[in-house]
């Protein structure tokens, strides 16, 4: 059997390609070398953060206004809460970059936010201790976060009840142009496709070679801790932050599921990680660094340890996405290097996705994520 597309990687951004494709009446083969909702790539974790007032770059504000409405749709579909909203905290000094990035986004895309200094984080979310006196941020109340391994099996149901064939367990060993298409060669045979998506994450560049040096995976790790006070770390009493301080950037979020409260600093220890090693384990420095941190700003939630789980992010050099058609190929498009802060994006990163396999095009602005920004 021949499909219309085939999708290559079945975690957050490809489960969702796959469910705006078969939406749409494409007949689509969705193949991951993993079982469902594993635990070796980027998109496991039980929560994401999702927040509007973006100090990545005002651009992306657009994007997430679609993304938002695309996971509320979801919702409505699967009849499953997947968006719990608590507010989001954006900030850090104030001449540094992320808070000034957070209130030019807040302020160009006319975003309802207010600025709030350490005293009156502090008063407001009693869980907030310790932060230092400079510190400024953007509160924005539409702020939030995801459920991460709920949200892929969302979209993975959406794509079977479309019709879509999902093959787990599917290790893809490479695939070549044809002169009617693609071939796609697994561990089980070859299948064909008129177009080929592929969102597979940190084994990207083993499928593109061309992004070898431009979607590089990188060691994560997350600490859940039980707080002592728990009331101050429930959703309606505690937003989700991304924060710079002295000790680099971090981020967290209120108790759900685990009781704990959870968090992470961005790019850890700066460590590359081999994606076919299977080892995720986690030791003593990783804890000591991510409890450093709760211990200094929240020394409420830096109780006992419940879990550390290790993940990847897959960086670009510029730490934006990479979402385009390849080079010379436009049958072929890809969607890589989300850098630790794309999976709030999965819903219109599907959609976007599904434009570029059916039309080579998109409605929506991805000027900033286009390949040919690494050209020189």
């Amino acid at each position: 059997m021949s499909y219309d597309a085939i999708v290559i990687g079945l975690g957050g951004m490809g489960s969702a390609t796959a469910a705006h494709l078969a939406r749409r009446g494409w007949r689509v083969l969705g193949l991951e070398q993993y079982d469902l909702l594993h635990e070796q790539g980027s998109s496991h974790g039980l929560t994401r953060i999702i927040r509007l007032a973006y100090h990545e770059d005002p651009s992306y504000v657009p994007l997430l206004r679609r993304a938002y409405e695309l996971w509320h749709a979801l919702e409505a579909d699967v009849r499953e809460r997947l968006l719990i909203t608590t507010g989001s905290l954006e900030g850090g000094p104030e001449d540094g970059p992320m808070f000034r990035g957070a209130l030019q986004a807040a302020q160009l895309h006319d975003l309802p936010h207010e600025v709030l200094d350490a005293f009156h984080v502090e008063k407001r979310f009693p869980a907030y201790r310790g932060l230092p006196p400079e510190t400024r941020v953007v509160y924005q109340p539409d702020g939030g976060f995801l459920l991460a391994e709920r949200s892929i099996l969302a979209h993975v149901n959406v794509a079977l009840r479309y019709g879509a064939a999902l093959r787990f367990r599917q290790r893809v060993r490479g695939w070549r142009a044809t002169g009617e298409g693609f071939e796609v060669e697994t561990e089980s045979g070859s299948e064909q496709a008129d177009r080929l998506v592929i969102c597979a994450g940190a084994w990207a560049r083993g499928l593109v070679p061309s992004l070898d040096r431009l979607a590089v995976p990188e060691r994560q790790v997350l600490a859940w801790l039980q707080p002592g006070r728990p009331e101050l770390f429930a959703p309606e009493a505690f937003p989700v932050f991304v924060l710079d301080v002295e000790e680099g950037s971090f981020y967290g979020f209120p108790i759900h599921d685990v009781p704990g409260f959870k968090f992470g600093k961005f790019h850890h220890l700066r460590e590359p990680i081999d994606p076919d090693d299977p080892d995720r384990s986690v030791r003593p420095d990783d804890e000591a660094l991510l409890r450093g941190f709760a211990e200094r700003y929240f020394p409420d939630g830096a109780g006992p340890t419940l879990m550390l789980k290790a993940c990847m992010f897959v960086n670009s050099p510029d730490e934006h996405f990479i979402i385009d058609t390849l080079p010379g190929m436009p049958g072929v498009s890809v969607a890589a290097g989300f850098s630790g802060h794309g999976y709030k994006f999965c819903s219109v990163v599907g959609e976007i996705m599904a434009d570029l396999a059916m039309h080579g095009s998109t409605r929506h602005d991805i000027g900033l994520f286009r390949l040919g920004r690494f050209a020189s």
